[in-house]
């Protein structure tokens, strides 16, 4: 058989333009060049719960260090379905409703893959944390957008009606927010629930902040309104509450009919979280008392005031959050044609980093903007407020 000659040459694929390195892990890299102060990516600094540690060096030493299940030992299920229970009195199944994944994002492509078909249409609000749009890209799916803005990030209803075509699947919500703090309202969510239920959509609830609410609000999951629970899906994890980003440690809870899709999705990704960190999980979930997450509310809540009077008295308007960890201030003040070049003059003219607006929107809308990260020690938060109050005299 005479041989053929192909010719083709060597390339990346066609989805590597689609998907880029986050602005975030960018100004942790000029940050630390510097050696000044990251306020741009999220890394609690909390001290580990002991139990927490505590529970995965057990498993490591009892040699609990092999596969485990794709959707999670027992003890870490059974875990969040009580924990579910106790903070928002729904009965969860932790035999089929709960799937244990690499972290909230690897939980959120798995639900990706699990539940929409390339060229579906999602609605994303934003500002929008990056992981959620870049997910949907890399997975072929169509975010569109609708938006909330400042200064409480409220959205017009009849948005995202106008938004909805005969493609639309799904909507991405996050609350709190990531990155404008914005905690979802009881009101809101009934909409977006009465929407949900009218076309026959998903709700992808991202509550990875659950905990962190301030002013007296309280968080609450779609999961828990009337009829949601077949078009709910939740995720969550346990990397900002226990402060352990990198264990990588997150779920998604939905119902039966989906549950187990999503879970060979995870199987195929990533085979099972970390075995020996699961257990720490579970032991957290189990022991910790209720204190301990009412602590991290009042706690954040103090770090949260201290930096947006910082903020405001630099000059950089702050709109104040009202959960999770991040403030989005106006930043336009500071010399640059966008919101790059601004935070880079912020950080070489004093040592604190800051993610650029542009990150968080899907147009030119953010460019007057900078998030800030204020999950920090309260020396190295100080310090960084310090720095950033010397702006004033530069900024008049």
């Amino acid at each position: 058989m005479e041989n053929k000659r192909i010719e083709q040459e060597l390339r990346l694929s066609s989805r590597t333009s689609l998907v880029i390195q986050s602005e975030i892990r960018n100004m942790s890299i000029e940050c630390d060049k510097i050696g000044g102060i990251n306020l741009s990516q999220g890394i609690c600094d909390m001290e580990v719960p002991y139990v927490v540690r505590r529970g995965a060096h057990e498993a490591i030493e009892k040699g609990f260090n092999f596969y485990t299940r794709y959707d999670g030992i027992s003890e870490l299920r059974e875990a969040i379905a009580k924990k579910y229970k106790l903070f928002y009195g729904i009965n969860i199944n932790p035999d089929n409703e709960v799937i244990v994944s690499s972290g909230s994002t690897g939980a959120l492509f798995c639900v990706c893959l699990a539940l929409f078909d390339p060229g579906d249409e999602i609605i994303l609000f934003e500002p929008f944390y990056g992981y959620h749009y870049q997910t949907l890209i890399a997975t072929q799916l169509k975010p569109v957008f609708v938006r909330t803005n400042p200064p409480d990030w409220k959205f017009d209803f009849n948005e995202v009606v106008s938004k909805i075509s005969p493609r639309t699947r799904g909507i991405i919500i996050n609350t709190p927010s990531n990155p404008s703090g914005k905690v979802f309202t009881l009101n809101e969510l009934e909409y977006l629930s009465r929407v949900a239920k009218e076309f026959n959509l998903f709700i992808i609830t991202d509550e990875i902040y659950e905990h962190f609410v301030y002013d007296g609000r309280k968080h609450i999951t779609p999961f828990a309104l009337p009829e949601m629970r077949e078009r709910t899906i939740v995720i969550s994890g346990v990397s900002k509450t226990f402060s352990v980003t990198g264990w990588r440690i997150g779920y998604s809870i939905s119902d039966k009919r989906w549950t187990q899709s999503i879970g060979y999705f995870n199987d195929l990704l990533y085979v099972c979280a970390p075995s020996p960190l699961q257990y720490g999980a579970a032991s957290g979930l189990k022991q910790i008392e209720n204190d301990y997450y009412e602590n991290i509310s009042k706690i954040f809540h103090k770090r949260r005031d201290l930096i947006c009077d910082a903020l405001d008295y630099a000059g950089l308007r702050p709109y104040i959050p009202q959960g999770a960890y991040y403030v989005l201030a106006d930043i336009s003040k500071l010399p640059g044609n966008n919101s790059k070049e601004r935070t880079i003059f912020l950080l070489n003219e004093v040592g604190v980093a800051c993610v650029p607006g542009k990150s968080f929107y899907h147009d030119d809308s953010g460019e007057d903007l900078a998030r800030f990260c204020f999950a920090k020690e309260d020396n190295i938060l100080i310090e960084a407020c310090n720095r950033l109050k010397r702006l004033r005299t530069k900024l008049r």
